[in-house]
């Protein structure tokens, strides 16, 4: 394994082998490293990730046992099908640990993707959805959890949190995770949360929005507030951002009166207008943050929070054919959803090739010392 990044081989090498008897006619890690090298390079199905391998088994053998060659298409799906999802998971999350740090105030954004292509209806299995944390600044996938359906994620936010190391950084959450218990379960990880609220949070959100309206009518006299205004291009259109904080601990009484918003320290208000006329569409969103932050620091943070969809949901789906996959065998869907993530990582944190991760994948299937290099985070 001399040529296999130690991280790698480290973190997966423990992963508890699913299989018994005759049926171990391949080592598992030979397995999982052909099949992240595959994937990297752009092999996007198991009959692929077995031609990538034929291919290529002089190159593996160089640092892979392989005892009985290259393991077939059926192997490679029924192995990926037995390991246990949360394993798999959780030695992804110990080699992200392993290679990244987080710094002070990073912000972390959690969100779901449904793999539209992975159901099976006949056998009434929906498609899978799963729950990332995305690193807007190391960008990276930090972790992930499975849940069943769009609304179940008020349910995985809060596992998928518990196995997450998020102190001191800002975990921001759209309105489906606007929920108590997830505040709560933030503050209490060391780290502080922005989060979305919309009209699933009625009293909540006409609260805020009441406030906001009745500081405007008084000129905001008297009111501890920010405002912050940006205008940039954005995909060749002119959009005017504008963010107004209110950290008025008295005014933060009346949007929680019974104060069940954990370490509540700030409410604001995010416009968004496009072409930065005044008949173009508004856009108004409302959100609530556990510590004063002033209004410039919210509106860029509200902001990277829809890294999570550009630079991860839409590579995925773009640059990996995500949404196409039709795996879904026992665990493999969610197993190879875990793949994905690693290869990712690794093309997003390989410099040196100025290209996008299409590209990148491309290259690594055509040039092995940039492989090498892909996989020597």
């Amino acid at each position: 394994m001399d040529n296999v990044p130690l991280s790698i081989a480290e973190r997966f090498g423990m992963l508890e082998d699913p299989r018994t008897g005759h049926a171990k006619r391949h080592e598992l890690l030979d397995i999982i490293v052909i099949t992240l090298c595959a994937v990297i390079c752009c092999a996007d199905n198991w009959v692929e990730i077995e031609e990538f391998g034929k291919a290529k088994e002089d190159w593996f053998r160089r640092f892979l046992q392989l005892p009985n060659g290259i393991p077939s298409h059926d192997t490679f799906g029924r192995v990926f099908g037995l390991l246990d999802p949360e394993q798999f998971s959780a030695c992804f999350m110990d080699w992200v640990r392993s290679v990244s740090e987080l710094a002070q105030g990073e912000v972390v954004a959690i969100d779901g993707k449904t793999l539209r292509g992975c159901h099976d209806r006949a056998n009434g299995r929906g498609a899978l959805h799963m729950v990332s944390a995305w690193a807007t600044e190391n960008r990276m996938v930090l972790g992930q959890t499975r849940t069943e359906a769009h609304s179940n994620e008020i349910t995985a936010i809060p596992e998928l949190l518990k196995v997450l190391e998020l102190k001191g950084c800002l975990v921001t959450i759209d309105a489906m995770g606007c929920q108590r218990n997830i505040a709560q379960q933030v503050v209490q990880g060391g780290a502080d949360y922005l989060l979305a609220v919309k009209a699933n949070q009625g009293e909540l959100h006409q609260n805020i929005k009441d406030l906001f309206a009745c500081c405007e009518r008084v000129g905001w006299d008297g009111v501890a507030y920010s405002h912050h205004q940006q205008v940039g291009k954005d995909h060749g259109r002119l959009e005017r951002r504008e963010c107004w904080a209110i950290t008025d601990p008295e005014e933060l009484t009346y949007v929680d009166p019974q104060r069940q918003w954990a370490s509540l320290g700030a409410v604001a208000r995010v416009s968004y207008r496009r072409d930065a006329t005044t008949d173009a569409p508004t856009d108004t969103r409302y959100y609530i943050c556990s510590y004063p932050a002033d209004a410039a620091t919210l509106l860029a943070s509200a902001r990277s929070h829809w890294s999570i969809e550009n630079s991860l949901h839409w590579v995925l789906d773009v640059a990996f054919d995500e949404d196409h996959s039709r795996v879904r065998t026992g665990h493999a869907d969610q197993n190879l959803a875990v793949i994905r993530h690693l290869a990712l990582n690794l093309l997003k944190q390989e410099r040196t090739a100025k290209v996008g991760i299409k590209a990148k994948r491309k290259k690594a299937g055509w040039d092995f010392d940039y492989l090498l290099k892909v996989l020597s985070l």
